[in-house]
């Protein structure tokens, strides 16, 4: 990759302070333990995002029967549209200021979030709404923004690979908190579950502002327009990719919101039902690593078109053709691979065509835009199950989805 510095470094002035950045020394102790810290907020952030699925089938089985599923999505959604549509000025605000009080409003923010939910009414749907998406999708948007664009800061050389590995621990929180949720809810209560991983996202909040250093490298924010960068829409590579990025985003996440109620529908008792989206998501985790791993020698956009086509082609030829749990559960490994492979990489894409100094901005307007498309997909998704009133086969509901989430996100490599 440092062969092809001069490539992917915008020409304006602004790259005066990508010089200043590479000239430092990259890693070092202090940077592998911001990588540390940084991942302990995205598996508290994305981890708490990739579990809806749970939060999904217990809604839409247990407390809000009555509620359509595509209106429940919603909840997820929101969390998802915040934390994207809030990364541009987070973004900015960590390019100015660095991470100590964004890490301090988002742990406590999400923490508290949680709590919060935790002594909520399950059956009333505006609370729900409040609390677990208008909430949490803003103390999260303030976590997961910063804890990416500081490992660039820190590495170039093997920048993909950081921001893969900490992409990855996103989906370690989305292995380990379904399976606390599912284990534990039975035993102790939905809410003193919810109340335990509130904890563990505090604690992994603590030890991150413990650990984490920034590498400051701009003056002060002089005024509040300064918060909002979309310059880099006017370079036709960012415009570009943002508008592929979109039309993917649509569908990127209606296996991990569905597939679980998808089992549920199609096989009632099954026991793969508990193990899809934790599987899906350990999958992802390898996905990222390993994709960041191999875009630091391919170039990330080489390795995420293929992988991102290959995801599609899954939808249709093993989750719309079937509903055997074996073949689901391999959907959901191979499908969540594929998928970590998009997410960890794509932010690396928009990193080599922004200037350094910008990155936290650039890369928070990018993700701005898709807020919108990661709103409306899933719901649009969930609007496509049909009723098919005979109570056999109820997997068929799911087939206009399925079909959905094909023709979006193999779009991409257009």
């Amino acid at each position: 990759m440092a062969d092809s510095v001069d490539k992917t470094i915008p020409s304006d002035t602004e790259n005066s302070c990508f010089e200043l950045l590479v000239k430092e020394k990259e890693e070092g102790i202090k940077g592998w333990l911001t990588v540390l810290g940084a991942s302990l907020v995205y598996l508290s952030t994305f981890g708490i995002i990739n579990s809806f699925g749970f939060f999904q089938e217990l809604y839409q089985n247990t407390y809000l029967k009555t509620t359509p599923a595509s209106t429940i999505s919603f909840i997820g959604t929101i969390q998802i549209l915040l934390m994207n549509l809030l990364a541009a000025p987070a973004g900015s605000l960590f390019d100015y200021y660095g991470l100590k009080y964004l890490y301090i409003f988002s742990g406590i923010g999400t923490s508290g979030g949680l709590v919060l939910l935790s002594i909520s009414q399950p059956t009333v749907l505006w609370q729900l709404f409040l609390i677990q998406g208008v909430l949490l999708g803003l103390a999260i948007a303030f976590g997961a923004q910063p804890a990416l664009v500081v490992v660039g800061h820190h590495f170039f050389r093997r920048r993909a690979l950081v921001m893969g590995i900490v992409a990855a621990a996103g989906s370690v929180g989305g292995v380990c908190f379904p399976l606390i949720f599912a284990r534990l809810t039975p035993m102790i209560g939905f809410a003193w579950s919810v109340r335990l991983v509130a904890l563990v996202i505090l604690t992994c909040y603590i030890v991150a502002l413990c650990i984490s250093s920034t590498k400051s490298i701009q003056q002060p924010l002089s005024k509040l327009s300064e918060l909002l960068d979309f310059r880099g829409f006017l370079d036709s590579r960012y415009s570009v990719l943002a508008l592929g990025a979109f039309v993917t985003m649509l569908g990127q996440f209606v296996p991990y919101y569905y597939i679980t109620s998808y089992c549920v529908a199609a096989n009632p008792s099954s026991p793969a039902k508990v193990f899809l989206l934790p599987a899906m998501n350990a999958a992802s985790i390898v996905g990222r690593i390993l994709g960041g791993l191999a875009a630091d020698d391919t170039g990330p956009a080489n390795i995420v078109y293929p992988m991102t086509l290959l995801s599609g082609i899954q939808c249709l030829a093993m989750w719309l053709v079937t509903s055997d749990p074996g073949v689901l559960l391999a959907f959901a490994s191979l499908y969540g691979f594929c998928s970590g492979v998009f997410i960890a990489v794509l932010p690396v894409i928009v990193a080599q065509i922004s200037p350094e100094c910008k990155l936290g901005g650039r890369i928070g307007a990018f993700y701005s835009v898709l807020a919108i498309a990661q709103l409306v997909g899933s719901p649009i998704a969930g609007a496509l199950i049909r009723d098919v009133g005979d109570g056999v086969g109820e997997g068929r509901a799911y087939m206009g989805l399925i079909v959905f989430a094909v023709s979006v996100v193999d779009r991409v490599i257009l």
